[in-house]
């Protein structure tokens, strides 16, 4: 359930924002990309698994620690890169904005939109903690993070991505990030080959439809 705790200017102004984005045409030098994280608990086995035409698995494990995991998805373009990390510290997040503006796909855009969530570190400060004044401007100028209104994480299309993530990978027991990682990147190539989109129909005029309005 949607949960909007106060209809505001500024909640209408961020969320007409990211409707607008979803809303253009697909445009490889001004691509718009969803970005979020989730956590993952991860588990050993305690017991070794005994495999054959049927695999048996001990329902006991040993937890191992949890990772982060960063998910970026380009609706339109059925293109997504996922990232496990140790933490999701203000430094790991600007890594990895670093990282995606250096993907190949994205080297010679001219702006890549972001929309992402108001977790307290996601923002340009983060970059400017970890890289500096100089590093920091070079990056932003090739991004523009757009973020959705205090709990309206729902207008993230990252959260659909994840959760397709959560179902086809990451309900099996993982036991470390090795493999977590392992288990990201065959998800993400298959999701990828098959330039798996997400078809948001959520619009602005449907916006003030149910949220009467202007």
């Amino acid at each position: 359930m949607w949960v909007i705790p106060s209809l505001t200017p500024e909640f209408i102004e961020r969320m007409e924002d990211v409707l607008d984005l979803y809303a253009k045409p697909y445009n490889p030098k001004q691509p718009v990309l969803c970005f979020d994280e989730k956590s993952k608990e991860l588990r050993k086995d305690s017991k070794a698994v005994i495999r054959g035409k049927i695999t048996r698995r001990d329902y006991e494990y040993i937890r191992n620690g949890t990772a982060n995991v960063f998910m970026t998805v380009e609706p339109k373009a059925g293109y997504r890169t996922t990232k496990a990390t140790k933490r999701r510290r203000k430094k790991d997040f600007a890594r990895e904005i670093r990282r995606i503006s250096k993907l190949p796909m994205y080297r010679k855009t001219r702006v890549i939109h972001i929309v992402l969530d108001n977790l307290n570190t996601h923002g340009e400060h983060s970059l400017m903690e970890t890289f500096g004044e100089r590093e920091t401007e070079r990056i932003m100028r090739r991004i523009q993070f757009h973020h959705t209104p205090k709990h309206a994480s729902w207008l993230n299309m990252a959260e659909i991505e994840l959760s397709i993530l959560e179902k086809q990978c990451l309900k099996q027991r993982i036991p470390d990030r090795s493999a977590l990682r392992a288990h990201l990147r065959a998800w993400q190539t298959q999701r990828n080959r098959h330039h798996a989109k997400i078809n948001w129909r959520f619009t602005k005029r449907d916006a003030r439809r149910v949220f009467k309005y202007g």
